[in-house]
């Protein structure tokens, strides 16, 4: 019978150790092509306080890494080229390129940061009620792994990009954000001096997998999906989905691990994009952040 090996999607990490001056939060990103959309990202995020941007460019062929340098301080970003398909020697398996800079990124930068985040360009970290990241997370100086479940925000009825950005145009999103659906993953916040397994929707600290939500509760990754755990009380993460209709096509056509099949991932993107606009409220709170520190 053939084999087909499964990607890898997990790496064992060493953490770094801690500087001394460590402090603040640094922001890990890999994108490819996102050049009209990452400036908006960058600000944003920049805004609610974020030292460093880590941006791991998979073969941008458009204006991703220009832009970018134009909407942050020089000595905000470091870009690095990460444009490559590694598979493992023994049976060929394709180590997944966004785990691999994640752990990268872990490694050579961690020591400088109290926190590190690692999500998407199409996601933004929002703070509910502070003006800042790092005030938001000043309740949980003890936590390791932070768990931010997404809030899915669909096309908002736009068939093409509109004037004036993601944040201000895409106000509506999935409802709710319920366990056991197809719209719900997770993106994480980390300690990175005790990260020891690098996997894209959760970290393993201290040789576990478990962490804390955004008011502290505890869970394993397993049991993160019950109803109880899911919050957005101090901290939001909006995942602008689909964005207009126009980059819903895009997404059906475009799939970052070589080994998933385009057809299955197109039907799990039509799925999920369902799912969010049978359910939609309007979410302010974006909005609200850059009304309260602009």
């Amino acid at each position: 019978m053939f084999f087909k090996p499964r990607p890898i999607s997990k790496l064992t990490v060493q953490p770094p150790a801690p500087q001394v001056s460590r402090s603040g939060i640094a922001i890990v990103a890999i994108v490819k092509n996102e050049g009209r959309f990452i400036a908006e990202w960058a600000r944003f995020h920049a805004l609610a306080g974020v030292r460093h941007f880590y941006i791991y460019d998979n073969g941008s062929t458009d204006d991703t890494c220009t832009r970018l340098q134009s909407a942050l301080p020089e000595d905000a970003t470091t870009i690095i080229p990460w444009n490559q398909r590694l598979k493992s020697g023994r049976g060929g398996a394709e180590l997944h390129n966004q785990v691999f800079a994640f752990a990268h990124a872990l490694a050579n930068f961690g020591g400088k940061y109290r926190w590190m985040a690692f999500v998407d360009v199409d996601e933004f970290i929002v703070p509910m009620q502070h003006n800042s990241l790092d005030t938001a997370l000043s309740d949980l100086a003890a936590a390791t792994h932070i768990s931010l479940p997404w809030h899915m925000f669909g096309r908002s009825g736009h068939a093409d990009m509109p004037d004036g950005g993601i944040v201000k145009n895409f106000l509506k999103r999935k409802k709710t954000v319920q366990a056991g659906g197809h719209a719900l993953n997770w993106k994480c916040i980390v300690d990175p001096c005790h990260v020891t397994g690098v996997r894209v929707h959760g970290m393993e600290v201290d040789g576990k997998a478990e962490g804390v939500n955004d008011m502290g509760q505890f869970s394993t990754h397993k049991a993160r999906a019950q109803q109880s755990f899911i919050s957005n009380e101090r901290l939001q993460l909006n995942h602008y989905y689909t964005r207009a209709n126009a980059d819903l096509q895009a997404k059906l056509n475009a799939c970052l691990i070589a080994s998933v099949p385009l057809t299955k991932h197109a039907k799990r993107v039509q799925r999920i994009v369902q799912e969010i606009e049978a359910d939609e409220v309007e979410d302010h709170a974006a909005v609200a952040f850059l009304k309260r520190v602009t």
